[in-house]
């Protein structure tokens, strides 16, 4: 019989500081964000100390989170702290457009911030200066020729608060036209529409802090450690409460099989081992292997009948359709045999509770909310749901996606996600 607790807590390296590895040099790139923001080490501290992350999507406030005690900072913020303390551009380095084309995103970055309104008219080289009043009026002009259904309104899903968000698609629809969207369309938009369609809201059904003393902790389609640093250390602690962590994805990833927690004194010199089980599908298999582990699962009575029978519909029909997909179809397509999704259906038969978590892996896809749909299934099949340390969590890629869609920043959602 498979065991389910994880009672590995192994220092990943003998070697300390992990030399000759594959990892983050986290204490090298704290140092180069201080180099970077050195003229500005007052501010970029307050910034720290007061501001909230504006790089993944796990939310610290200041150096703190509610997850556990301990300071919150990774690498990730480092590295976008500097677009928060430079100063404003010089004008003249937007005059001639031709000596910029061949420069880098981090050179043209480098440059400074936009403080000022600039208009490039037919016939310049480059971009001149102008008031705010001749800014403002030359925006509204091209909106006033503009019909409604012929406008677009596009924001980012990072680094902007609710507010903006919720002020943009206010603006948007109160000239007529609901052209407006987020970047997440792209890579996230299946969340939203899966768990909707499945559960009734979009939006994560557990908290961060029920990673830490779950039986399982099952990562699908994430590069977790090195996306979202910060969460390596939730894992470390969960594996030292005895949650078990496996891993489906097509690719190995190193940060999840080991890593170096710098606030963790022990992991910082070598290193932790993460991942306990890997199953490594076929790019596009996640559903023919969450099919095969549901077929094993309802073989072997694994589930969570009262569960099923309370809170659920359909599961007959999700039955039926499991017995006329042939396990050779399934090995087929997941690229990995019977047994691997038996040994995954037993584990997890085994669990009291399981946390679910997924990126841009299974989203960013052409079969997204498929996906999506199918983890849901895995979870309401043994009851997964509505109980402590138990649930499932997308993880976003970045601050906003979550926020913008829920102030209704999308052409078909309004405030609230509705």
């Amino acid at each position: 019989m498979a065991k389910l607790k994880s009672n590995d807590t192994r220092l990943s390296r003998v070697v300390p500081f992990g030399l000759g590895q594959v990892k983050p040099r986290h204490f090298r790139e704290v140092a180069a964000a201080a180099w970077a923001n050195k003229m500005d080490l007052s501010y970029a501290w307050d910034i720290l100390r007061h501001g909230v992350c504006d790089g993944c999507s796990l939310g610290p406030y200041g150096l703190h989170d509610n997850v556990m005690d301990g300071v919150h900072l990774c690498t990730t913020r480092l590295s976008l702290l500097r677009l928060n303390t430079m100063g404003g551009l010089k004008a003249s380095v937007l005059s001639d457009v031709d000596r910029l084309r061949n420069l880098r995103e981090e050179r043209l970055r480098s440059f400074g911030r936009l403080p000022f309104p600039m208009v490039r008219r037919k016939g310049d080289n480059g971009f001149s200066r102008i008031s705010w009043e001749e800014g403002v009026a030359l925006i509204a002009q091209a909106i006033r020729r503009t019909a409604p259904q012929r406008m677009g309104f596009f924001a980012t899903s990072r680094g902007i608060t609710n507010e903006v968000y919720y002020v943009f698609q206010k603006l948007a629809r109160s000239l007529g036209t609901n052209n407006v969207d987020l970047c997440s369309r792209l890579c996230h938009a299946a969340s939203g529409y899966g768990l909707k369609a499945t559960l009734g809201l979009g939006a994560p059904t557990c908290s961060l802090s029920d990673f830490i003393g779950a039986d399982l902790l099952v990562i699908f389609g994430s590069d977790l450690a090195n996306n979202q640093p910060v969460t390596a250390k939730y894992m470390h602690y969960a594996k030292k409460k005895g949650t078990r962590i496996m891993v489906v994805n097509p690719m190995r990833e190193y940060g999840l099989e080991r890593y170096w927690v710098p606030s963790v004194f022990g992991s910082a010199l070598f290193g932790t081992k993460l991942m306990d089980d890997f199953f490594q599908v076929n790019v596009g298999g996640d559903i023919a292997f969450i099919n095969g582990v549901l077929k094993a699962l309802i073989a072997m009575n694994r589930l969570d009948h009262e569960f099923i029978a309370r809170h659920t519909g359909g599961f007959e029909a999700l039955k039926g359709a499991l017995e006329e997909q042939p396990w050779e179809m399934l090995e087929q397509r997941s690229a990995l045999p019977r047994l691997e999704m038996e040994r995954f259906a037993q584990i997890y038969g085994l669990a009291s509770s399981a946390v679910f978590v997924y990126s841009t892996g299974l989203t960013q896809h052409e079969f997204g909310v498929e996906n999506v749909r199918a983890i849901v299934n895995l979870a309401l099949a043994r009851g997964m749901l509505g109980r402590e340390k138990c649930g499932i969590m997308p993880i976003r890629g970045h601050s906003g996606v979550q926020g913008g869609e829920e102030c209704g920043c999308e052409a078909d959602k309004f405030p609230g996600g509705f």
